[in-house]
């Protein structure tokens, strides 16, 4: 069993890249079904889900390689539309084959998807989309069939600006006949990108990020070569570790913009902040403080995977902070976990009371992937050793983050029991 062995204590100091976006680079993946050729796709990070996305690509008949960062998609024998339920079940994002399936071939069957368990997380404002736009989907025990020979374009307001079922309504609009109007849409940056893409397919799509997308369906569309956004999360994760553990350290193609909601908590919590030619940077010298209320919302709002990496630095400040969750109602599994090392957390309800106290080294579990990457923040400002269990879900989000946080500084390594 693989943990990360992790001395704490010991203030950070270096530089390090920040990858390509996860939650970008999937629906991206996605659509490359749309056109039949080969995709090149620059800064695709090196992640379980990716090479879960890259293996139902696989499985469609496509050509997959990956040279480094670059991952090369050649669809142009991709054959059927039927996922597979191993597949399906590895991510959350692997629903986002349904849209691209049925744009391009009429049909898509899988099951569920998998990923994190963060409580409730339905597909139903997926699944009404595609409706709206003519597709029949029927659930038959789990499994998903959805059958539409053409897809009409449609009005379609989502009740909550989902960036999933925003993401599968764009993929499946490129290949409905006539505009499709996205209402309420999620404004996510990875939104953006995934736009940006689409575009440089040729699609006809203007609107991401606003709560307004227009797509103009039906035009033909061709390969497409992109380079994914950084990563806003694994931006966030970096801070947070200097932020807990101390010391300075520079983030490499990280963007302000894309965090400053986390910027504003971390600074209120005493750290400093500042852009450099190559990204930011950031310091944490004094003690910090504790904060609040924190509450996480849709894009632009605080960001609800940045949620327990903030409370693992709050863990340890002075005074007390309050963190409310609005998206999941199971995020704050991991406090418990941070309790073992010390952390005074009360939750309540949607709220988490933080007490700060100084953190011990302890042996811990992740149970999912930002609640682990939060230990593994915590294990770096706590006193002694620490070992955090659960790397599965780590590495579902982050490229080799033992090596990212070694170039910090941290004293961090990968081995077995």
């Amino acid at each position: 069993m693989e943990y990360f062995a992790v001395q704490g204590g010991v203030p950070l100091e270096g530089c390090v890249a920040v990858h390509g976006a996860k939650n970008s680079a999937l629906p991206i993946l996605a659509a490359t079904l749309l056109a039949p050729g080969e995709h090149v796709l620059h800064n695709c990070p090196d992640l379980t889900d990716i090479a879960a996305a890259l293996a139902i690509l696989s499985c469609l008949g496509c050509q997959v390689r990956r040279e480094g960062s670059t991952v090369v998609v050649n669809t142009i024998h991709r054959r059927g539309c039927a996922v597979p339920d191993r597949l399906m079940g590895q991510m959350r994002a692997s629903v986002l084959f349904l849209g691209s399936l049925l744009a391009s071939s009429g049909e898509a069957i899988a099951c569920w998807p998998g990923g994190c368990a963060l409580g409730e997380r339905p597909i139903d404002l997926h699944l009404r989309a595609l409706r709206l736009l003519g597709a029949e989907v029927l659930d038959r025990g789990g499994r998903l069939s959805c059958r539409c020979p053409r897809l009409r374009g449609n009005r379609i307001v989502l009740p909550f600006p989902s960036v999933g079922a925003t993401e599968n309504a764009m993929l499946a609009a490129c290949g409905a006949q006539g505009v499709t109007e996205i209402c309420n849409a999620a404004q996510e940056l990875e939104i953006v990108d995934l736009q940006n893409f689409l575009r440089a397919c040729g699609a006809n799509i203007s609107g991401g990020g606003t709560q307004r997308i227009v797509v103009y369906g039906g035009v033909p569309l061709h390969p497409g070569e992109h380079s994914v956004m950084p990563d806003r999360i694994v931006t966030a994760t970096y801070l947070c570790a200097v932020a807990a553990a101390g010391g300075e350290g520079e983030l490499l193609a990280a963007q302000g913009g894309a965090v400053a909601p986390v910027l504003q908590a971390l600074t209120a919590a005493g750290c400093q902040i500042w852009e450099t030619q190559r990204g930011l940077a950031v310091r944490r010298q004094g003690a910090l403080r504790g904060i609040g209320p924190i509450v996480t919302a849709p894009y632009p709002g605080f960001p609800t995977d940045a949620q327990p990496l903030l409370a693992a630095v709050l863990a340890k400040a002075q005074g007390e902070s309050a963190i409310t969750e609005t998206i999941f109602d199971r995020r704050f599994r991991y406090t418990q976990q941070l309790c073992r090392m010390g952390a005074r957390i009360q939750v309540e309800g949607d709220t988490a009371r933080i007490c700060g106290a100084p953190l011990q080294g302890a042996s811990v579990k992740a149970t999912d992937l930002r609640g682990g990457a939060a230990l593994t923040i915590a294990a770096l400002g706590a006193q002694g050793c620490s070992q955090v269990y659960g790397l599965e879900h780590i590495d579902r989000g982050y490229e080799r983050l033992e090596t990212a946080l070694g170039c910090l500084g941290g004293r961090i390594r990968r081995t077995t029991r």
